[in-house]
C-alpha cells in the first residue's frame, strides 16, 4: 500500500522524526515506535524508531515509546470522558474542549509557576502536555532515588522484550517509578484549582461519576494510569498522525456513526486556539500547512523540572507517600494466611461484589477507589490494601483478560491505592460521592434483597480515621 500524499509530505515527515528525537531516523532516541488505537498493548507491534515508514506505509496512528535513550520523557494527558455518551468528544467536539478549557489554564498557568514550557498537542479526546529531562545528570539522580518499590524493578525488567533491554533498563524503570510520585503531584495541584472554575468534575484517571447537572456521567480526566504500568507498555502518540481510535476500536461501528466522525489528525497547539484547531485538524491541508511552520521537538525542561520536584518534596503528598512505602505487601507465600482470608461479611455488598468479581471490576478506577476506601475506613495500612488487590491480579482462578505477562500486578495495585488513598489524605477526596445513590449511578450497587444497605458508616468510619 503506497503512502497517502499526507504521509508522504517532507514537512510531516521531518516532524515525525523531531518527536521521536535526533534529526534522522537513524539517530532517533524514542525505544520503539507502534500503534495504539483499538488494540491492547501487544509487543509484537513493537518497532525500532528506524521503521518509521513501515507505519507510514500503512497509513496507520503513530506512537512511541516513552522510553528514550538521552532522556526522561515527562506526559500529563487530560481528556473530556462521558460514561453514557463514549461518542460526545467526536459528535460535540466543541462543547467537549469547551469544557476542558478552564481545566486546561489552570495545567498551563501551573507548569508555568514552576518554569515549565511542554509541548502542546491537541488529539481527539483532549490534550497531551509533554516535555523531557536528561537521563543522566543531577536532577536525574535526585529524582532517581525516590523509587518507592525497588523490590519490583527486577519484574518489570524481565517483561521488557530483549530487543528494548538496552534503553529500557532497571535504570529507566526506576526513574519511571519515580517520576509516577511527581506526576501525582502535579495532578493534585491541577485538580485542586481546577476543581474551582470547571463545570464538569475533575478526576485524575477516568473513574466513573454520578450524574451531574447535565444528568449524564462526564468528567474532565486528568489521566496518569500510564504511571500504573511498568515503562517498556506505555507510549504517547505522535503529531502530525492520524487519529484512528473510534473507527478501530469498534466505538464508531457500533453506534453507526462511522461517517459522523469527521478524519482526524493529532497537531500541536500552535499560533491558534482550541477552537481554531479542532478547524485544523480535520482539514488534511489545514495540517500539512501547520507542519511546515510548528516544530515539534520535544522540549528540554530541566530548570522548572527541578522546581517542580523541590515543591513536590515539601508537599503533604511527599509526607503521604512516604508513609505509604513504609511497609510492604505480605510475602506472596503467606497470601493463603493473609489476604485470602480476609473477612468480607461486615463490608457492603457493593465493595464485597468488587473483590468476589474482580475480573474487571477491579480493573476500572472507580472499583478500585471503592475498595481502598472501604479498607482504609477500617484501618488497613493503604500498602496492605494494595497488597490485597495484587493478590487478586495475580490470581488465575479470575481468567483475567489481561495479560499479566507485561503489565506488573504489584505496580498497578500500588498506583491506583495510593493514589486514591493519598487524595483522601490529603483532603482533595472529600467522600462526596460515597455513598449509595452514587455508587448505584456509577454501575456499583448491589443491594440486599431485604434493604437496609448503606455506605454512611463506611463514609462516616473513613472521616474519623483521615482525622485521627
Amino acid at each position: 500500500m503506497p503512502k497517502s500524499s499526507f504521509y508522504n509530505h517532507p514537512a510531516v515527515r521531518q516532524r515525525l522524526i523531531e518527536f521521536i528525537g535526533g534529526d534522522s531516523l537513524e539517530a532517533a532516541t524514542a525505544a520503539y515506535l507502534t500503534h495504539s488505537d483499538g488494540q491492547p498493548f501487544d509487543r509484537k507491534e513493537l518497532h525500532p524508531a528506524r521503521e518509521l515508514d513501515w507505519f507510514l506505509e500503512r497509513n496507520l496512528d503513530i506512537s512511541r515509546s516513552l522510553a528514550d535513550s538521552t532522556s526522561q520523557l515527562l506526559h500529563l494527558d487530560i481528556e473530556y470522558v462521558n460514561f453514557d455518551s463514549p461518542a460526545e468528544a467526536f459528535l460535540a467536539p466543541a462543547r467537549a474542549f469547551e469544557l476542558q478549557e478552564p481545566v486546561v489554564r489552570v495545567i498551563e498557568s501551573q507548569l508555568l509557576q514552576w518554569g515549565i514550557r511542554p509541548l502542546h498537542l491537541v488529539t481527539g479526546q483532549g490534550h497531551h502536555f509533554v516535555w523531557r529531562i536528561g537521563r543522566t545528570g543531577e536532577l536525574a539522580g535526585r529524582i532517581a532515588a525516590l523509587c518507592p518499590a525497588p523490590e519490583v524493578l527486577p519484574e518489570c525488567a524481565r517483561r521488557v522484550p530483549p530487543e528494548f533491554t538496552t534503553v529500557i533498563d532497571l535504570e529507566a524503570q526506576r526513574a519511571f517509578g519515580a517520576l509516577s510520585l511527581i506526576m501525582e503531584y502535579v495532578v493534585h495541584r491541577v485538580k485542586a484549582e481546577a476543581a474551582r472554575v470547571s463545570a464538569l468534575p475533575v478526576e485524575i484517571t477516568a473513574v466513573h461519576v454520578g450524574s451531574g447537572t447535565t444528568a449524564q456521567r462526564e468528567i474532565i480526566s486528568l489521566d496518569t494510569s500510564e504511571y500504573g504500568d511498568p515503562l517498556h507498555t506505555r507510549m504517547v502518540r505522535m503529531p502530525f498522525t492520524n487519529y484512528l481510535k473510534p473507527w478501530l476500536n469498534g466505538l464508531a461501528r457500533s453506534l453507526q456513526i462511522e461517517h459522523a466522525i469527521p478524519r482526524l489528525h493529532a497537531i500541536p497547539l500552535h499560533e491558534m486556539d482550541i477552537y481554531q484547531a479542532l478547524k485544523v485538524r480535520q482539514t488534511e491541508a489545514a495540517v500539512l500547512e501547520l507542519a511546515s511552520r510548528a516544530g515539534v521537538g520535544i522540549p528540554e525542561q530541566a530548570a522548572g523540572t527541578a522546581r517542580l520536584l523541590d515543591a513536590y518534596l515539601a508537599s503533604p503528598l511527599r509526607q503521604f507517600h512516604e508513609y505509604f512505602y513504609a511497609d510492604q505487601h505480605d510475602d506472596r507465600g503467606r497470601w493463603s494466611q493473609t489476604y485470602d482470608h480476609t473477612p468480607l461479611t461486615h463490608f457492603p455488598p457493593c465493595m464485597r461484589h468488587i473483590v468476589q468479581w474482580p475480573n474487571d471490576l477491579l480493573l476500572k478506577p472507580a472499583g478500585l477507589q471503592l475498595v481502598t476506601r472501604c479498607l482504609l475506613a477500617n484501618g488497613w495500612h493503604p500498602r496492605h490494601i494494595a497488597g490485597f488487590i495484587r493478590s487478586k491480579f495475580e490470581n488465575p482462578i479470575h481468567r483475567w483478560r489481561l495479560n499479566w505477562e507485561d503489565y506488573e500486578p504489584a505496580t498497578r495495585a500500588d498506583f491506583y491505592v495510593r493514589l486514591f488513598a493519598g487524595l483522601c489524605a490529603t483532603g482533595l477526596d472529600q467522600l462526596t460521592d460515597l455513598n449509595c445513590v452514587a455508587t448505584r449511578e456509577k454501575g456499583f450497587c448491589r443491594p440486599l434483597p431485604n434493604g437496609g444497605c448503606t455506605l454512611e458508616p463506611i463514609r462516616l468510619k473513613l472521616l474519623a480515621h483521615l482525622s485521627s
